[in-house]
């Protein structure tokens, strides 16, 4: 079986509530099954207190209206092994979204250490109620070292983004990274983990696009970049990423956010062909997105049909990165928002923060 028709099948497996192990085999699967185990426990116990929350305001002095920011996902998402909130993705992607669209920014931290695709549904009935612009998702890796099978974790995906769809939400998920390159993981299970990692994020891919989200490819998270420098990359479990790690993974990120609110540069509004961007079916274009680290897929239209003969189409992008931004401190409180947000929905999104305390 093809790459694109294994991940098509996962993908649909996922979708008619199948077990998607024929997709891996199920002998491979529960070899891999065996390898997490020992991985988690080469990886050790859990860093006891949290990761800094970084819910807040970023964009100080900058004008309103503000735009909010729902990050949702698992210990990458929550930047798990940290000890200052400026390191943590989510003061990174508030800092850099802030200064490239010019405009306060509300990110709320609903992320959980040691998630699974299973526990959205909890994370997006928290973050729904502050009426985000755009979620941006982070989970995964915990679903391969649990051993939650493939089609069930694309299935809890998938209609996680349906529900923030439905709600008028902007939706940007990093998909599956290669697990191929994480220590503990030793060969030859190594070859066997970049595998099947990388056909779970083809398989992801479609079932978020299919449901009206848009992705990025994180292989170079824990690709070429960590393998090259896995002491400053990764955190001391060899598992996490460290502060450098999670800087690398919010830069791939940014751009995409940035085009989900649409703020865009005027040179990336069309595709560059020189670039290797262009329209293609959405199976296609997922197994060319996990093979190039950094890829934004979203779909689109062709002869006024979102659909052709061989699935959606989409748009394959490599968006340029922008410049590292240094992040900001999350204030509390947005003394410093328009009065036209006093009374608004923003104004409601404070009042909940508070009443959480």
């Amino acid at each position: 079986m093809g790459k694109a028709a294994a991940a098509r099948k996962l993908a649909s497996a996922a979708a008619y509530g199948g077990g998607g192990l024929s997709v891996l085999g199920a002998g491979l699967y529960g070899v891999l099954a065996t390898e997490a185990r020992w991985a988690r426990k080469t990886i050790g116990p859990m860093i006891e207190h949290p990761p800094p929350d970084s819910t807040g305001w970023y964009g100080r002095g900058r004008p309103g209206p503000a735009l909010r920011i729902a990050l949702i996902g698992d210990s990458s998402a929550a930047g798990y092994g940290v000890e200052r909130v400026e390191d943590t993705p989510g003061a990174i992607l508030g800092s850099a979204v802030a200064e490239h669209a010019d405009r306060r920014v509300y990110l709320r931290d609903f992320a959980v250490v040691g998630a699974k695709s299973s526990d959205l549904e909890e994370q997006i009935d928290r973050a729904l109620p502050i009426t985000p612009d755009v979620a941006v998702i982070l989970i995964g890796a915990n679903d391969v070292t649990h051993l939650l099978t493939p089609s069930t974790s694309v299935r809890h995906l998938a209609e996680g983004v349906r529900r923030l769809r439905e709600a008028g939400v902007e939706v940007v998920v990093g998909t599956c990274p290669d697990l191929g390159t994480i220590k503990p993981i030793a060969p030859p299970l190594k070859q066997v983990a970049r595998s099947w990692s990388r056909r779970l994020a083809a398989a992801q891919t479609i079932a978020v696009i299919e449901q009206g989200g848009r992705t990025v490819s994180l292989g170079s998270i824990l690709g070429p970049e960590f393998a090259a420098a896995p002491a400053l990359l990764f955190g001391p479990d060899q598992f996490h990423p460290s502060a450098a790690g999670y800087r690398s993974l919010a830069g791939v990120m940014v751009p995409s956010v940035l085009a989900a609110v649409g703020v865009i540069e005027p040179d990336e509004d069309s595709l560059e062909s020189l670039r290797g961007e262009g329209v293609l079916p959405i199976s296609d274009a997922a197994i060319r997105a996990v093979q190039v680290p950094g890829t934004e897929l979203d779909g689109t239209e062709v002869g006024g049909s979102r659909r052709g003969v061989r699935g959606l189409w989409v748009e394959l992008r490599h968006r340029r990165r922008h410049p590292d931004t240094e992040a900001e401190t999350p204030d509390e409180d947005d003394t410093e928002a328009p009065a036209s947000n006093e009374d608004g929905p923003l104004a409601e999104v404070v009042d909940l923060k508070v009443a959480e305390g």
